[in-house]
């Protein structure tokens, strides 16, 4: 058994079902999805996304820090400044040699409103690889409407979290692939993650810009006859 089968087999047996809209992509791209609980990682991989970037943490976690490791994962010691832009660099190779690579680029979870938007730092290596991106949403329902009980966030542990998806009835992620973004060479990082943001629905879409005030016009000449209406009104 393969061991996206292992991951399908492992959601179903924590009562979880996914439904994916949309085509990840094959080879090439960026993946970049907002963070909401360990399954993400769960049901990215049991998708079919071969490689993703986690937290240093996630390589002990049963199953999936080992599937993880042995599909090329890219550990992220978030505890050293230092981690950050050798990781970067890493995904970008990856990258560049035809690979997909996915993130969650909000850089944390959440109970599913958003972190704040993507950061910036990973869609560089997007710009130099370079390659396009994709964003990914993802939704937890339980029993047909939208519930945070999945959610893995503060000093919770792993067990803790566990025991309440198993509690949970009628639980289901909702995987939506948008539509890849093509960033060229003098793209901005910056740009490009809030655009994945807002399509990725982390992040309320920019408000249009606002319209620049015109020059007042001078008034028109009246004439003596119009003089005479304005001043009878």
């Amino acid at each position: 058994m393969g061991d996206r089968f292992r991951l399908r087999a492992a959601l179903r047996g924590l009562g979880v079902r996914w439904r994916l809209r949309g085509r990840l992509p094959a080879r090439h791209a960026l993946v970049v999805a907002n963070h909401v609980s360990w399954l993400d990682t769960v049901v990215l991989l049991a998708a079919g996304v071969p490689r993703l970037v986690a937290k240093s943490e996630v390589r002990h976690w049963p199953l999936i820090g080992r599937i993880s490791a042995q599909q090329g994962g890219v550990f992220l010691d978030r505890s050293r400044p230092r981690a950050l832009p050798v990781a970067v660099r890493e995904v970008r190779d990856i990258l560049a040699g035809g690979g997909v690579v996915a993130v969650f680029a909000e850089g944390t979870t959440s109970c599913g409103e958003g972190a704040g938007g993507f950061r910036p730092a990973f869609f560089q290596a997007a710009i130099d690889a370079p390659a396009p991106v994709v964003p990914v949403t993802l939704r937890f329902q339980a029993g047909g409407v939208p519930t945070t009980r999945a959610a893995f966030v503060g000093a919770e542990t792993l067990l803790v979290s566990l025991r309440r998806v198993l509690a949970t009835r009628g639980l289901v992620i909702r995987v939506a692939v948008g539509t890849a973004i093509h960033a060229g060479p003098a793209a901005s990082r910056r740009t490009i993650a809030r655009i994945a943001s807002v399509a990725a629905g982390c992040q309320p879409a920019a408000p249009l810009a606002p319209v620049l005030a015109l020059p007042a016009l001078p008034p028109p000449a009246q004439t003596p006859a119009s003089a005479g209406l304005e001043q009878a009104a």
